[in-house]
């Protein structure tokens, strides 16, 4: 019997509104908005990028989930991994008895036919759905619209014959899910490359024909089994991590298209290259919102709120940091005090300590925006303690790191 699927939630939306509200909204957000996204208090002006925060698709999968735990009080309701990349969010859904197969001590083991699963907003691999097909779970959906695009697109390159390449980060769920896709049809072959630089080996091996041992070697966790690039780089259709930086994946298409040009001329082109702009709305919003907040308000600094591994955070906190100084912070606690905080810089991957982040005296201006999984509630507590820290004393001048 096959299992029952909920891709449309569970016709509870209402009974769970007011929780939702109460867990992830904030008055003191709404009322920024509604004063043309500025606050601005003492020597405070703070400001909002206008597309910041929960996204459609993450909203929605937080939704089920909570629709999820009260439709089914009494059965066992895991998730596969973290539903979105907040870590606030996730222990939320931990307090509710969620469990995570990705926490210490769980495993798809521990998982029977009558209990509930709940597939996060990224998807999963297909390699997953089949083995919790089969053990008849009860699976609640909640992918995101924007990544079954993408699975469709790739899914279409399989079947005529294209390998997938993917512009995303080969250890993320969402493209380890969406590579999965391209597996379905035989013959089906994937390869992803992070930035630039990898793109730019695939496509000089595209061009000459030379050094494939390199490109194996290079790419050995980041393309399907059995990868041989003289056939699999023959013809290739383009796809992103949706979550990606926009500009990024249109050069890296570009490059693509370039070398394949070069290669095999104008008349073949059709025949060997496809691409489709698979960034999320959402995302793209985001990204537009910084830029024009950037490009329209003086600022000083700017901070950026959401998981230190979610990937559309850590792009929008990528392109602050190349225009002014820029704090991106997983959670409110992480501003200590006037004087201290905690963030992660650009391209790091430790936490770290700055002192003198936030001038001790006269006007500063702050910009502010979240990656689309940062609900409301965090938001306002960030405002709250910059407020709080500028109409308090100056704070002493410490060294930078």
């Amino acid at each position: 019997m096959p299992p029952l699927i909920f891709r449309k939630g569970l016709d509870l939306k209402d009974a769970v509104a007011g929780q939702l509200a109460e867990s992830y909204h904030s008055a003191l957000v709404t009322r920024i908005k509604d004063a043309g996204y500025v606050h601005e208090a003492g020597r405070l002006t703070l400001r909002l990028a206008r597309e910041f925060g929960f996204c459609y698709g993450v909203d929605r999968a937080v939704d089920y989930a909570y629709q999820a735990r009260t439709r089914f009080p009494d059965q066992a309701v895991f998730l596969t991994g973290e539903i979105i990349h907040n870590p606030h969010v996730n222990d939320k859904l931990r307090a509710l008895g969620i469990r995570f197969l990705s926490d210490p001590g769980e495993s798809l083991d521990g998982v029977g036919g009558g209990d509930v699963v709940i597939l996060p907003a990224f998807g999963v691999t297909m390699a997953m759905l089949q083995a919790l097909s089969s053990r008849g779970c009860t699976l609640v959906d909640t992918t995101c619209g924007s990544v079954l695009n993408v699975w469709k697109n790739v899914r279409r390159y399989a079947q005529d014959g294209f390998t997938a390449v993917i512009h995303g980060k080969y250890w993320h769920e969402e493209t380890q899910a969406t590579a999965s896709q391209a597996l379905q049809y035989p013959g089906g072959r994937y390869l992803v490359v992070y930035d630039r630089e990898e793109a730019a080996l695939v496509c000089e091996f595209i061009r000459t024909g030379r050094e494939s041992d390199a490109i194996l070697e290079r790419f050995a966790n980041a393309a399907s089994e059995g990868f041989d690039p003289a056939r699999d780089l023959a013809r290739v259709g383009l796809a992103n991590q949706t979550t990606m930086l926009s500009t990024e994946s249109l050069e890296i298409g570009e490059m693509f298209k370039a070398a394949m040009l070069e290669r095999y001329g104008e008349v073949e082109m059709p025949a060997r290259y496809r691409a489709f702009d698979t960034i999320c709305s959402a995302t793209q919003d985001r990204q537009d919102a910084v830029l024009d907040l950037l490009a329209t308000h003086p600022l000083d600094l700017m901070l950026v709120i959401g998981g230190y591994n979610s990937s559309n955070t850590c792009n929008l906190a990528r392109i602050c940091a190349e225009r002014l100084p820029t704090y991106h912070i997983a959670e409110p606690d992480c501003l200590v005090s006037a004087g201290t905080i905690r963030h992660r810089p650009l391209g790091a991957h430790e936490e770290i300590v700055t002192t003198g982040w936030l001038p001790g005296a006269g006007a500063v201006r702050v910009g502010l925006t979240a990656g689309a999984s940062t609900p409301d509630n965090l938001v306002a507590r960030v405002i709250e303690t910059v407020d709080a820290f500028c109409r308090a004393a100056p704070a002493p001048p410490g060294p930078q790191p």
